[in-house]
């Protein structure tokens, strides 16, 4: 599924919202707001072309610190909503 802009609110983490596109099923233009920005810029430098399906695969369920989520697992999330539709 291609998409417009997605735009998810995380919970839990200290990003505040998590942006991407999914075209021809590959991420692309991934951004987060606010966060660990020198770690955030590389996960989306990873990200940018990579099957939707493998990056979920990949990120979801990491943990930060003592926090049951992490960003990276918010855009696993992010990623399997937008997907469901």
């Amino acid at each position: 599924m291609d998409s417009k802009a997605v735009k998810y609110k995380t919970k839990g983490t200290c990003s505040k919202e998590i942006s991407f596109t999914i075209i021809e099923g590959k991420v692309r233009n991934l951004k987060f707001e606010n966060g660990c920005d020198g770690n955030l810029k590389g996960i989306s430098i990873l990200a940018e072309g990579m099957e939707a399906t493998k990056v979920m695969e990949a990120l979801e369920g990491v943990t930060c610190g003592k926090k049951d989520t992490s960003c990276p697992d918010q855009l696993a999330k992010a990623i399997k909503k937008h997907l469901e539709k």
